[in-house]
């Protein structure tokens, strides 16, 4: 195969790469990167493709090694890929600090709604809270099981009421 006519395949079977690029990188900017280094290893290397074989076939396998090539090169050196809008994460420390009165605030209103409960509601929700299964408050309370979750639905129900005001609002 000359060189043109295997230039020409490249280009003939370069929109048919784009797809897995995209779906290796999940970017169309490092797909296309990664098309662009596939091409180039491709060619640079068309002497080591046998003529007669499926050259579609090679592409990948060039692509997929290239792909990960790259990505255990970005693993070692420990860096990242910022996506964020304006890239603030690039100068960011390590450290972080954390406003913890936001979740302080938070939990004392939980608590607080918690402590508002009926004992018979609060009883079985705290238990499975804790991590008791239906059936094990069932007999620790000597109540049916179908008593049980409707106790805890109920809870669930008006805490949720009493914490609205933490309701995601899209």
């Amino acid at each position: 195969m000359t060189t043109l006519e295997f230039s020409y395949s490249l280009h003939k079977l370069s929109s048919s790469l784009k797809p897995f690029a995209l779906k290796l990188t999940r970017d169309m900017d490092d797909a296309n990167d990664l098309l662009q280094d596939t091409m180039v290893k491709a060619f640079t290397n068309r002497d080591k493709f046998t003529e007669g074989t499926n050259l579609k076939a090679w592409l990948y396998t060039i692509m997929k090694n290239t792909f990960i090539t790259n990505y255990q090169r970005m693993v070692r050196r420990g860096t990242f890929v910022d996506t964020t809008d304006n890239l603030h994460y690039i100068n960011s420390s390590d450290t972080q600090i954390e406003n913890g009165a936001y979740g302080n605030f938070t939990m004392d209103d939980v608590q607080s709604a918690i402590g508002k409960l009926d004992e018979v509601y609060k009883t079985p929700f705290m238990m499975h809270f804790r991590g008791f299964k239906y059936h094990e408050i069932a007999d620790k309370l000597q109540i049916p099981i179908g008593t049980v979750k409707n106790r805890i639905h109920i809870a669930r129900k008006l805490l949720k009421e009493d914490l609205a005001v933490y309701q995601h609002k899209n």
